[in-house]
Order: C-alpha cells, then sequence, then structure tokens
C-alpha cells in the first residue's frame, strides 16, 4: 500500500520494471487486454495472489484483474473486508477466494500459496501489496515496530514471491508485482522504516528479475507518489495533502 515522500507529485512513477541489469533484457510486456497474456502453459483462467486486498491500491488490483479474466485469491488479516471484495468480484462464481493471514508470518504465506494451488491448479501472478506504515522518528520507534514494518513491508514479498517461484517455474513462467513508494527516494520525516523497506523491495524485484528471466518469470516493481487510501489519510489530512494530489487506487490496478 504505497505512500507518497514529500515532493510525490501526481503522476505514478514505475522502478525497476524487469529490465535486469547484468543481462539488460527488456521486460517481454505481452499480457492480453482480457487477461490473456499472463495465462503460462496449462488449462484454465490465469490465478493472481493479492495481498492487502482488502481496501485501497489492492481492492481495486483485484477487482481490476477479475474483470479481465483472473481468478483472484484475496489476502489480508480481516476477513470482513475480504469478503466484501470477493462479492464485488463474482466470488459465488469462483471468480475470488478469500485467504485470511499474516503475510508477515513466512508459514502462514506459504499455506496461502499451497491452498491457492489446489484449489485452482494454477499461480500465474503474485501482487506484494500489504503494507505498514507507521510515522516514527528513529527515537520513538520500536524494536518490535521496526521489526513489524519491514517484515509486512518487504519480508512479506519476500515469502509469497519464494512461496510461489517453484510453481512459477514449473509453469513455465509467471508475474511478481512489488507495491513500492517513492517514499524509498524522499520518505516523510518519521518514514525511515517504511521508506528503508521500500527500498529493499525495490533491489529485491531487481535481483528477481534477474534470476527469473531464464524461467519466464517478469518482475514489476511500482514505486507511486501519494495514493487516495486510508492508510494514507490516516497519515495525511485532506487540509494537510489535498485530494486532487493524490492518485486514486485504480489508475495503479
Amino acid at each position: 500500500m504505497a505512500s507518497a515522500g514529500r515532493n510525490a507529485g501526481t503522476q505514478p512513477r514505475e522502478t525497476d520494471k524487469n529490465v535486469c541489469p547484468t543481462t539488460g533484457r527488456p521486460n517481454d510486456d505481452r499480457a492480453g487486454a482480457e487477461g490473456r497474456g499472463n495465462r503460462i502453459a496449462g488449462s484454465g483462467d490465469p490465478v493472481a495472489i493479492v495481498t492487502g486486498a482488502g481496501r485501497g491500491i489492492g481492492r481495486a488490483t483485484a477487482v481490476e484483474l477479475a474483470g479481465r479474466g483472473y481468478r483472484v485469491v484475496l489476502v489480508g488479516r480481516n476477513r470482513a473486508p475480504l469478503d466484501d471484495v470477493s462479492a464485488a468480484v463474482g466470488g459465488h462464481m469462483r471468480r475470488a477466494a478469500v485467504a485470511v493471514g499474516d503475510v508477515s508470518d513466512a508459514s502462514a504465506v506459504t499455506r496461502i500459496v499451497d491452498e491457492a494451488t489446489r484449489a485452482f491448479g494454477r499461480v500465474d501472478v503474485v501482487v506484494n501489496n500489504a503494507g505498514l506504515a507507521p510515522v516514527r522518528t528513529i527515537e520513538q520507534m520500536t524494536i518490535a515496530e521496526w521489526r513489524a514494518v519491514i517484515d509486512t513491508n518487504l519480508s512479506a514479498a519476500f515469502y509469497l514471491t519464494k512461496a510461489a517461484w517453484p510453481t512459477f517455474v514449473r509453469q513455465g513462467g509467471g508475474v511478481v508485482v512489488n507495491l513500492s513508494s517513492l517514499s524509498c527516494r524522499d520518505p516523510f520525516p518519521g518514514f525511515a522504516a517504511y521508506g528503508a523497506a521500500k527500498a529493499g523491495l525495490n533491489l529485491l524485484g531487481l535481483a528477481l528479475a534477474c534470476e527469473g528471466s531464464p524461467h519466464g518469470i517478469r518482475v514489476h516493481t511500482i514505486a507511486p507518489g501519494a495514493v487516495e487510501t486510508e492508510m494514507f489519510r490516516g497519515l495525511m489530512t485532506p487540509e494537510q495533502w489535498p485530494t486532487e494530489k493524490t492518485l486514486a487506487p485504480a489508475l495503479l490496478a
């Protein structure tokens, strides 16, 4: 769930778009508008796992993917908002499945991927969107808070990607989408942990692009500025940051 840096404008920014710095190979971005392009070898509609899917960018992404023909696994800590999204994308038609879990728990993430694979027979896309962004100076931040921010924004992406990786390799390809933030370059005061985690996510994306290239695995890391989400409004009031200066979540989906 991306948040802004101090100088964030109104346009999304994308970094590390699956160009391996070692090979220099550009992204082969042939995803079809109807969801056909990411259907890796095999049968059935493509499947995407979206973390932080109950609100904001995660919700918008899940709705967009379902509209493009994907079956979507909705991941989050709380069931109620996930059920709402499931209903919105046609959960009764097996268009969506709800997976309640803590993405900072590696065993919980592995369980979610295993269950998705058993339920749908495949996984084609993972969207690492879950985020945690408390505003704390270094004097204020506790060790537990630091770990929670790093685990939610960085380690969780590693856990989910690692759990899905063998399936991607077996299928002959897959897509990883990481939601980073402009704060990795220009953080607000008190965003040291969040900005550091997102900077780490950017580098993780670059490294995975190199590792995934021989297997047809593509990696995109997107770093937007201010996005109109509940999390951002928990940090900034409309008086501090006007709505017209923020991005709608659907623009990033």
